[in-house]
């Protein structure tokens, strides 16, 4: 089933992305398949989606606020920030002015949280997959849908502790690749896989600083390659799939074997996907995007009809009831078939 999901989101992402090449996207419907209004409400609700910026993950991410706008009767609209904080409020001022009765913003900068909000007005606000700074900011109009990101470095530190210990190895060198510095997902998914390699029992040292590659493939190669040959490690750690391939590339670059030790990713991209098939990637983390997406849309529904943010759905909320949680995966070569 997992498998004719992400095969048909991963189609109604690729139409998504080219549909937007002009930066917006509409989509409104009315009705079910079959002619039946939606039962759960939002019909004639108006609301836009705005993305820091549109790639493989956050297509995805658009492609289930689609399905559920298209559930629910929901008229949504998709813009794309390019990257610029500045943008997404112009974007969310344009929304507001236009009587949107809802945006959905996927933050630039998880700081600006407070000015996102204050942009809105009387609107209702969902943060889709990054949660603000300061989370004392939601609640009222305000609400975000997210993964626990400790929850994803978690799985990276479960499945190393599991591989080492199997091995009656205690100490164990690291290289990590990190995304962007002072975003809270990089922080939380750096931090939470040292403490969990820690909490199965595990030593992890330091072979080298930590390599800040921004979540970027070809960053990570370059920044990785010097140190391969260099520096004595058991491991790469990295904080997604596009750095963990990138040190893949690095190795195989200089006829090193990157099945020789365990490389660990998240997200659980195509790429990453077929590396693991392939043997070169040890593990990843799935991360829901179109549980976000889809849970976004929903939330927002859920805050202009008054209910519960995870009203009509199977996700949990944290102890505010203001931010839901989209649930992250372990992904290893003994369930891998299942997210192809």
């Amino acid at each position: 089933m997992k498998k004719r999901l992400l095969a048909a989101l991963m189609a109604s992402a690729m139409m998504a992305a080219t549909l937007a090449g002009c930066g917006s996207t509409s989509n409104e419907t009315t009705t079910q398949e079959g002619g039946e209004t939606a039962e759960t409400g939002g019909d004639g609700y108006s609301m836009t989606l705005i993305m820091s910026l549109r790639d493989e993950f956050l297509s995805t991410l658009e492609a289930g606020a689609q399905s559920a706008a298209s559930e629910l009767g929901v008229k949504l609209s998709t813009q794309d920030a390019n990257n610029d904080a500045s943008r997404t409020i112009q974007f969310i001022e344009s929304a507001r002015n236009a009587g949107d009765d809802a945006v959905l913003v996927n933050l630039v900068d998880a700081a600006t949280a407070q000015q996102c909000i204050e942009a809105a007005g009387d609107m209702q606000i969902v943060f889709v997959n990054r949660v603000p700074q300061d989370t004392s900011v939601l609640g009222g109009n305000a609400a975000a849908v997210v993964s626990d990101e400790n929850q994803s470095g978690g799985y990276q530190g479960q499945f190393l502790a599991d591989y080492f210990n199997a091995k009656g190895q205690t100490d164990v060198r690291y290289i990590m690749l990190q995304g962007t510095l002072g975003l809270v997902h990089t922080e939380q998914r750096s931090a939470s896989v040292i403490q969990a390699m820690k909490d199965g029992g595990l030593n992890p040292i330091e072979a080298a600083a930590p390599l800040v590659a921004e979540y970027n493939r070809a960053d990570a190669m370059d920044m990785i390659s010097p140190l391969l040959s260099t520096t004595e490690f058991d491991c790469i750690i990295a904080n997604n799939d596009a750095m963990a391939l990138g040190a893949v590339e690095a190795m195989q670059a200089q006829g090193m074997d990157p099945t020789s030790i365990p490389i660990v990713g998240i997200d659980a991209t195509v790429d990453g996907i077929q590396a693991i098939k392939d043997g070169t990637l040890a593990m990843t983390v799935f991360q829901d995007a179109n549980g976000q997406g889809y849970g976004a849309v929903k939330a927002a529904v859920n805050l202009i009809e008054g209910n519960a943010i995870n009203d009509g759905t199977d996700y949990e909320t944290d102890e505010t009831g203001n931010i839901v949680w989209v649930p992250f995966e372990p992904v290893t070569p003994e369930n891998v078939a299942d997210y192809e």
